[in-house]
Parts: C-alpha cells; sequence; structure tokens
C-alpha cells in the first residue's frame, strides 16, 4: 500500500496548516537579522565573522542578480600566517516558539575542505534551551547531518517511519543525538549539481521532526508557496529525522529558537586531525586544516558560499498548544502524546510489516 494513502486510511480528517510569519528573500532578507562581528569564539574556527557594513563592503553578504541571497566566505584575500580569514554568521533577531515551522529554499551549500557551514536554530541560555542543526556538514562530507544539542536526559527513539539514518542517541553527548540523510544530493557538490533542494523542520510538542528534498522531489505545497500564503505538509511524507517527544520531552529541553546561518573553517570539527585528513590529507602539504586551507590566496574557498532561494518561517494554525502529528498533522491540543501519536506509530508499524 502507498504510504500517503495508508496515512489518509489512518488519519481522516486530520489538518496540517500553517500560517506564514516571515518570509526572508531578496533585497529584504538581511533586515531582520543580526551580524555576529567578531571573531568565531565558540567553535574555535579560523574565521573573523564580520559586522553587517564590511560583510556587505566586501560582498560577502549580498543578493544576486538572480534574487538570491549569497553568504559566502573570503575567496579573494591574501590571509598571512596566524591570521583568520573573513566569513559571516548571522542571527535571526526574532525567536520562534513551539508550534513553528522552518522552510529553507537553497540554490547551493559552501563545501570544500576545511569548510564547516551550518544552518541551525538556538535556545536561549544554550544548552538549556537547546539547539537544532537542520544542515551541517565539514570538508568533504557527501551526505547531510542532523543534530539535537540538550542538556542530560533527551534521548533519541528511532521512530519507524524516519528515513535517515541514527547513531549516536545521547543528545547531551558533545556531538549531539545524530541523524545521517541517506536520501542522493543532500550536501556537497551533488547538492549544486542537482539544482539544489529544500530542507524543513518542524518544532512541535510532539517532537522535532526534519525533512529534506532535492529539486526535483520538492512537494507541490512548496513549490506552489507564496511570501504570504499559508502551507500544507499533508504531501511531504515521512521526515528524514524524526526526534519522538516519547523519550525526549520537547518543551522541557528547548525554548524559542532562532535561527543562526554561519561558515566557519576548522575549528573543533572540520579541523580535528582525524575528520580533515580522513577527507582531506591530500589538500596541501602539511595535513593541517589551517596551513593547508586558511592561510594563502583563499581561491580554494570558491565553493565556501550560500545561496539561499528564501528562508520561510510559519506557525501552526491552531490556536494555543499544537500538536503537530509528525507529518505535519495537528490536533486541538487537548489530546495527550499517545493520542496524537499512536495514528503514526501505528503506521509505522504496518509499514515495517509490508
Amino acid at each position: 500500500m502507498h504510504f500517503s494513502l495508508l496515512l489518509s486510511l489512518l488519519l481522516p480528517g486530520i489538518t496540517s496548516s500553517y500560517n506564514i510569519v516571515d518570509d526572508f528573500s531578496g533585497l529584504d532578507f538581511f533586515d531582520r537579522w543580526d551580524f555576529y562581528g567578531n571573531y568565531d569564539n565558540l567553535t574555535l574556527g579560523d574565521v573573523v565573522w564580520l559586522d553587517e557594513p564590511t560583510a556587505f563592503e566586501q560582498e560577502l553578504a549580498l543578493v544576486n542578480a538572480a534574487g538570491n541571497v549569497i553568504i559566502k566566505v573570503d575567496n579573494f584575500s591574501n590571509v598571512p600566517f596566524n591570521q583568520k580569514r573573513n566569513s559571516v554568521r548571522i542571527t535571526t533577531q526574532s525567536s520562534y516558539d513551539l508550534g513553528s515551522l522552518w522552510v529553507i529554499d537553497l540554490v547551493h551549500l559552501p563545501f570544500g575542505c576545511s569548510v564547516w557551514p551550518s544552518i541551525w536554530t538556538l535556545g536561549p541560555d544554550w544548552p538549556n534551551g537547546g539547539e537544532i542543526d537542520i544542515i551541517e556538514g565539514i570538508n568533504l562530507m557527501p551526505s547531510n547531518q542532523y543534530a539535537l544539542h540538550t542538556t542530560p536526559g533527551c534521548i533519541h527513539t528511532t521512530p519507524p517511519t524516519q528515513t535517515g539514518n541514527s547513531t549516536l542517541v545521547d543528545c547531551s553527548q558533545p556531538s549531539g543525538c545524530l541523524v545521517g540523510e541517506l536520501a542522493p544530493n543532500s550536501f556537497q557538490s551533488g547538492f549544486a549539481a542537482a539544482d539544489g533542494g529544500v530542507y524543513a523542520a518542524q518544532f512541535d510538542y510532539t517532537g522535532i521532526f526534519i525533512w529534506f528534498w532535492t529539486r526535483s522531489n520538492v512537494p507541490p505545497s512548496i513549490v506552489g508557496s507564496t511570501p504570504t500564503s499559508s502551507i500544507d505538509l499533508s504531501d511531504w511524507g515521512p521526515p528524514s529525522a524524526s526526534y519522538v517527544n516519547t523519550s525526549c520531552p520537547i518543551e522541557q529541553f528547548f525554548g524559542p529558537q532562532k535561527m543562526v546561518i554561519d561558515i566557519t573553517l576548522c575549528g573543533e570539527w572540520a579541523g580535528i586531525p582525524a575528520d580533515y585528513q580522513q577527507a582531506c590529507a591530500g589538500a596541501g602539504p602539511t595535513g593541517i586544516c589551517y596551513n593547508d586551507n586558511v592561510v594563502g590566496s583563499g581561491a580554494n574557498y570558491n565553493d565556501a558560499y550560500f545561496e539561499i532561494k528564501s528562508v520561510r518561517t510559519y506557525t501552526t494554525a491552531v490556536p494555543g498548544p499544537s500538536a503537530g502529528v509528525a507529518l505535519g498533522g495537528k490536533s486541538n491540543g487537548s489530546g495527550s502524546a499517545f493520542e496524537i501519536w499512536w495514528p503514526w506509530l501505528l503506521a509505522g508499524m504496518m509499514l515495517t510489516m509490508m
């Protein structure tokens, strides 16, 4: 039986409408974001995240002729030894509470040896407010990696309908609880070659759910959406990463989230010798991330940029606490977690028996 048909039989009458809150796109994209304006003192990367005027002046943040937003690493300056390379980190001025949805449409993701890009969300008083990594990878990783970061007590229990590959499950560990994307073209050069794609994340009392679609598979509900329209999730299918609240009460570990877009270099992940040398040992004569990449002309950073069509944020159309079933459904907020979740879990169990 087809998955969508099975769900329609199991979940009759369930709707999945979200109302638009913010549309970040085009010439107005940067109006409601804050630029970091300091060196990377968070992940110890070898970059200076520029302030807004300098980022625009150096054209590391701009809107191109196609109307898409570019956020990039400096690929034109000659950086001497012991100096850092310029880059950009921006954070939304608004925070988004439970019942929110983020849809990110991109044409190109940064990649290359030493490159560490991320689009993620951050709660207040980190790590107490939680962190959701929607897009993240390093060096020449071929696929995207999802993660949650929390204080101790949040465990990722994988439901049967998640399409990604769970690895580490304790969200309080330094790497977080990880899910690897298995669909093709989710990162590196394959993403751009496929004309990019769309990532979406649902932040709800019932859990946190993240989807990826390469361009040719983007659902009609997203293709047909506008900067002012609501959106329906009923054609989205199962998520790549499903962090259900049964083993991680979302309201306990996550506060209102701000979105962050940044690119750093080397640092606490991309620059770790074991991780760096696995993919990039031949990138330069020393085998050291900083020495072989950050220093010099910067020509090796020609692919170290985001090209973003839009970032749209939504809120549930249901007043009061949302109860968004993982595939985009909702309830009136009066049902228990079991009442909300049992149809989806039953669908997953039936799928495993087919």
